[in-house]
C-alpha cells in the first residue's frame, strides 16, 4: 500500500494559500505605509534642516546685534570724550576773547591801539561807543558827505572805537 494518498481531503493547502495571501496583502499594505513614513521623515528632515538654518542665523544676528551694542558703546564714549576737549577748548578761547576785548577797551580809552592820545586835536574827532557817521556829522555841525570826503579811508559801515577822524573845516 501506498503511504500517499491519491485523495487529500485536508484544508492544509487551502489555508496554507489563503494564509500567504493575507500574508502578501500585509506585506503590501506594511510596504505602502513605510513609503509614507520616509516620505513624512524626509519632509520633516527638510523642515529640521531649515529649523537649523534659522537657528543658525539667529545666533549670528545675535553676535552681530552684541558686537554692534559694544562698538556703539565705544563711540559714545570716545563722541563724549571728544566733547569734553571741545568744552575745555572752547573756555580757553573764550578767556583769550576776554582778555582781548578787555586790552582792546583799555588801549581805546588810553587813546588807541597806536598809543594816541584819547583826546582829538584841532579838526578831530575820536569814535565812541554808539557813534556812527550820520551822528557825527550833526554833532560836529558838517554834512556826512563832507566828513566822507575828508576821510575816504575810513570803512563808515564799521567805525572803530577810539578811531581818529578829521573833521571838515567850517564855513
Amino acid at each position: 500500500m501506498d503511504t500517499i494518498s491519491r485523495e487529500n481531503n485536508s484544508m492544509l493547502p487551502i489555508g496554507g494559500v489563503i494564509i500567504g495571501v493575507v500574508a502578501l496583502l500585509i506585506a503590501g499594505y506594511s510596504a505602502l505605509s513605510l513609503s509614507k513614513v520616509k516620505v513624512t521623515l524626509k519632509e520633516q528632515g527638510d523642515k529640521v534642516a531649515r529649523i537649523d538654518d534659522i537657528a543658525t542665523q539667529v545666533a549670528s544676528a545675535s553676535a552681530a546685534s552684541d558686537k554692534a551694542a559694544r562698538d556703539i558703546t565705544t563711540l559714545q564714549g570716545s563722541m563724549q570724550a571728544a566733547v569734553n576737549q571741545l568744552g575745555t577748548e572752547l573756555a580757553t578761547l573764550d578767556e583769550k576773547i576776554k582778555h582781548i576785548e578787555e586790552a582792546h577797551v583799555a588801549r581805546a580809552a588810553k587813546g588807541g591801539a597806536k598809543g594816541e592820545p584819547a583826546v582829538a586835536g584841532p579838526g578831530e574827532y575820536i569814535v565812541k561807543p554808539g557813534d556812527t557817521g550820520a551822528k557825527i556829522a550833526r554833532t560836529s555841525g558838517c554834512s556826512i558827505a563832507d566828513l566822507k570826503s575828508v576821510n575816504p579811508e575810513v570803512n563808515w559801515n564799521h567805525l572803530k572805537v577810539g578811531e581818529k577822524l578829521k573833521l571838515p573845516e567850517k564855513k
